[in-house]
């Protein structure tokens, strides 16, 4: 079938019957379908009297059907939820997901002229309004709504799942507060406070260590703040065990500002002193260690986090992580996936480019192997080392492998914080409600090289030309909650000094201590 088929009427023949057949017997079309039926005020038709008198008494044969005589307000009806179809289906084409580039141009687009509708349409009332949850409203207000849900800072994929239980919880879902944000003045600030870390940290180890290798996350900091708040809402919903794999991408801002790991420890490492030089035996690089600790939430749950030791060999460290979480939960959880929550961070080369992604992906369902379903976050800073994302794989997303297990995609500004937080608590509830895979498309950017070492602008000059002038997350985000009066311009500037001088103190108590 045409992939677009949903851009034509050629649907109303089939819409026709079917109210053909509800005029004939209301019983018999589906209770949906008679309540819409049953819905329709003809009068707005201008020309009901005729019409109904061109319509078979009930029980009559319907022959020689003659569809001219539909009224037209019932078949812009039927344009309308092909429009809505066409935002559930291809929104995600047209959202503002991409902080440093240019929106990529698809075809065909959710123009109303695709539809058979019309700007004259507008403010004119229709019932289809009810599947989104508006009641009858004006075309505009639909469409108002279907912009808001689907085409701003988070693109959903889903109408490929196949359960219509699932695509119905989803599009309930969206519809709340029309699929944006609603975090009370307490929870952004903790947000800000995350994001401060994340930038913070970077920059101290920027100036601090000038061209080591850390493989920083400037562009994507607001992963720290959504990996926070899946903690601790996964904490209050009964997780008890979190085991999440990575790469070396990041590492050390989440081993730090997640997992808890010393920044002393870490600044040892940087140093060369976490071991001995009489020692018989060499550590790994820091960015591939791991850590596992207990963690109390804000509202008093404990909860085990396990970050995964990882190799160089890029995604090989999803096997580990699922084989972990099944053997804790075979072990401690018999036949209850939701104690243990695997989480598995990816780079967007990675994934669409590893072939273990694809056969790790491909036993999520297999009674075997299944964990109860994943979360996987990528990590996307649109580049493969210096490889552009144009030049490097032929799928339009870099998750396009979720449709190997039906599993939803959501694509996200990195640059919106909330936007991100709110996407990773939607993932957790999808993953806790249907057991199942679900992946979070992190799009922003990679500030330096593939390492501190590299210079990017020799490969990719114009992006990083718009890079240098971009604006971290924290301050994007600061900026709107002084806008909004939940801060003052002293607040972030604080933050950053008190975080700032915990890393200044931590550093010189790391440079005096003894080897171990």
């Amino acid at each position: 079938m045409d992939r677009f088929s949903f851009l034509n009427a050629a649907h109303t023949a089939f819409f026709a019957d079917l109210y053909d057949q509800y005029l004939q017997n209301p019983d018999s079309v589906e209770p949906s379908w008679r309540s819409f039926f049953q819905g329709f005020d003809f009068a707005n038709s201008g020309d009901t009297q005729n019409y109904e008198a061109s319509q078979p008494e009930a029980g009559a044969p319907a022959t020689n059907k003659d569809y001219s005589g539909i009224p037209e307000k019932l078949q812009k009806e039927f344009r309308v939820f092909n429009l809505i179809e066409g935002y559930r289906t291809r929104g995600h084409l047209f959202t503002r997901t991409n902080p440093v580039r240019d929106r990529r141009i698809f075809s065909p687009s959710l123009a109303l002229e695709n539809f058979g509708l019309s700007d004259a349409d507008l403010n004119t009332v229709f019932d289809a309004g009810k599947e989104v949850g508006l009641e009858s409203a004006t075309l505009q207000q639909i469409v108002d709504h279907l912009r808001k849900v689907y085409c701003q800072h988070i693109g959903i994929e889903y109408m490929y799942i196949r359960n219509p239980e699932v695509r119905k919880w989803i599009q309930e879902r969206l519809r709340v507060n029309q699929n944006h944000p609603d975090f009370n003045a307490e929870q952004k600030k903790n947000i800000l406070s995350k994001l401060n870390e994340a930038v913070s940290f970077e920059n101290f180890l920027h100036t601090k260590y000038v061209g080591q290798k850390r493989f920083s996350l400037e562009g994507g900091e607001s992963l720290i703040p959504a990996l926070d708040a899946l903690i601790e809402a996964a904490a209050d919903k009964g997780v008890e065990q979190f085991v999440m794999g990575m790469a070396h991408r990041g590492r050390l801002s989440v081993l730090a500002n997640i997992f808890g790991k010393s920044t002393s420890d870490i600044f040892s490492e940087f140093d060369g002193k976490d071991y001995d030089d009489d020692a018989l035996f060499d550590g790994d690089v820091k960015y591939h260690l791991g850590l596992t600790a207990d963690r109390v939430t804000r509202s008093g749950k404990q909860i085990n986090i396990n970050l995964a030791p990882n190799p160089s060999h890029l995604e090989t460290v999803g096997a580990v992580i699922e084989g972990i979480a099944r053997a804790k939960q075979d072990r401690h959880f018999p036949d209850d996936f939701s104690k243990v929550l695997p989480i598995a961070l990816h780079g967007d080369a990675a994934i669409a480019g590893q072939g273990i992604v694809y056969e790790i992906v491909q036993m999520a369902n297999l009674d075997g192997y299944k964990t109860g379903g994943t979360i996987h976050l990528v990590v996307n800073n649109q580049v493969g080392f210096t490889t552009n994302y144009l030049d490097a794989r032929s799928s339009t997303y870099c998750t396009d492998i979720a449709k190997v297990t039906l599993s939803p995609v959501l694509h996200v500004n990195a640059d919106d914080a909330e936007a991100v937080v709110h996407a990773m608590l939607f993932a957790l509830d999808f993953r806790m409600t249907f057991g199942s895979d679900v992946f979070i498309d992190l799009l922003g950017y990679r500030k330096y090289g593939h390492n501190e070492g590299d210079e990017p602008r020799f490969t990719q000059p114009k992006l990083y030309k718009i890079i240098a002038k971009h604006k971290n997350p924290r301050d994007i985000y600061a900026e709107k909650l002084i806008a909004a009066g939940v801060i003052d311009d002293k607040y972030v500037g604080k933050l950053e000094k008190d975080y700032k001088a915990m890393l200044e103190e931590n550093l010189e108590a790391s440079r005096k201590k003894d080897l171990t």
